[in-house]
């Protein structure tokens, strides 16, 4: 997979979202005839996001969701709890992976992945079914 594309008709609250959030980084973008910006992990643009004035109807596609390697979980909740964005957490059964599932403001799922050894927090079942 090289990087995911998303349409927005709010570009500002979508950067301030990945990289605040998410701390991807906005980065080069060839000089296309629409606006938007190229969203980087290290030297890789990941998430292309292209503004438009008025969101498609019906929308296109089927992406299910996007997903990306974390660290820190507890941290991460927390800033996720600090913004107001609602998550639900669960264990990946057999690989044992922390999976937190929140949606982006454009109403595109994410799910961040976290090694099996992060400490969770104690409530963490309660925190699976919001």
């Amino acid at each position: 997979m090289d990087h995911f594309t998303i349409v927005t008709d709010q570009l500002e609250i979508t950067r301030r979202f990945y990289v605040d959030l998410l701390g991807l980084r906005v980065g080069p973008r060839p000089d296309f005839p629409v606006p938007g910006l190229w969203l980087y992990v290290r030297d890789q643009p990941v998430l292309h996001v292209i503004e438009v004035r008025k969101m498609p109807f019906p929308r296109r596609g089927v992406l299910d969701h996007m997903a990306f390697s974390a660290t820190d979980l507890m941290k991460t909740l927390a800033l996720l709890h600090h913004q107001q964005v609602a998550f639900r957490i669960i264990r990946s059964p057999g690989t044992r992976i922390w999976q937190v599932f929140f949606r982006d403001p454009n109403e595109v799922e994410v799910e961040l992945d976290f090694a099996p050894n992060e400490e969770p927090p104690a409530d963490w079942k309660n925190l699976a079914s919001r």
